[in-house]
């Protein structure tokens, strides 16, 4: 459980806090009932807390009567300079790449141990496309992620490495494969999926470094045609990264 709000005392800020704790990546959709035991609430204060958060646009509720995190909450998430700084520098870099190749493009951060889709420009008609700004996606089945996490650090890599979720028949769940492919990632500056994350979709990423030299996020392309030559694409990335790497604030972070 997220949280005890029945310790008493407990203000009605830490409740409401409580609410919204009790989503997680794992739990993205959630009943009253859930949200209240997760929230460690009664029933009816949550259900009088969630009506709150469902009026300021905090939480949505969808129509099989569950809720989930609302659009309010992301927008105020952007006004952290961690994403936001990144985004208004990446995005022209974002809307020459799409210009210029068709596809779908974005660039990622890593949170823990997902990476975050902090922008994109999607492709018209691309259904195999499932990420979205705001996205958290495994690091080992996302170019973007392998490029995040062939970066990170030891610590960051056993905890990715201990549980590595088979996402579809072509994810890797193998510990030693995903390693020996992070260290190509390096080697080669570049990193690869195909179907990994998604049937019919086949990604590629570079690393986007600091004026220090930190790799500090990840800029990607989707495309659906298994016969494009993705490494043809390398060239035009790696410009585009060094782009956004020269125009980040000096002394940024995403730590």
């Amino acid at each position: 459980m997220p949280g005890n709000a029945r310790e008493p005392g407990r203000s009605v800020a830490s409740r409401l806090l409580a609410v919204l704790a009790a989503f997680d990546d794992e739990h993205r959709h959630l009943g009253l009932t859930d949200i209240a035991q997760r929230a460690g609430l009664p029933l009816a204060t949550a259900h009088r807390l969630i009506g709150e958060l469902e009026g300021w646009h905090g939480l949505v509720r969808r129509e099989d009567g569950r809720y989930e995190i609302g659009r309010r909450l992301w927008d105020l998430g952007l006004l952290a300079s961690v994403q936001r700084d990144l985004r208004d520098v990446a995005l022209p870099y974002l809307q020459d790449l799409h210009a210029a190749t068709g596809e779908t493009v974005h660039i990622a951060i890593r949170e823990h141990n997902r990476a975050l889709y902090i922008e994109m420009i999607a492709r018209r008609n691309s259904a195999q496309v499932i990420s979205r700004t705001g996205s958290l996606l495994p690091l080992h089945t996302t170019a973007v992620g392998k490029v995040l996490l062939a970066h990170a650090g030891p610590e960051v890599l056993r905890a990715a490495t201990a549980r590595l979720e088979r996402v579809t028949p072509y994810s890797i769940t193998e510990p030693g494969r995903l390693l020996r492919d992070l260290t190509e990632v390096r080697r080669r500056g570049y990193a690869r999926t195909a179907e990994e994350m998604t049937y019919g979709a086949y990604s590629l990423a570079v690393p986007v470094g600091s004026p220090a030299g930190k790799v500090i996020a990840a800029l990607g392309v989707v495309v659906d045609d298994p016969r494009r030559d993705l490494v043809r694409l390398v060239p035009v990335l790696q410009v585009a990264a060094n782009g956004i790497g020269r125009s980040v604030p000096p002394g940024w972070s995403t730590d």
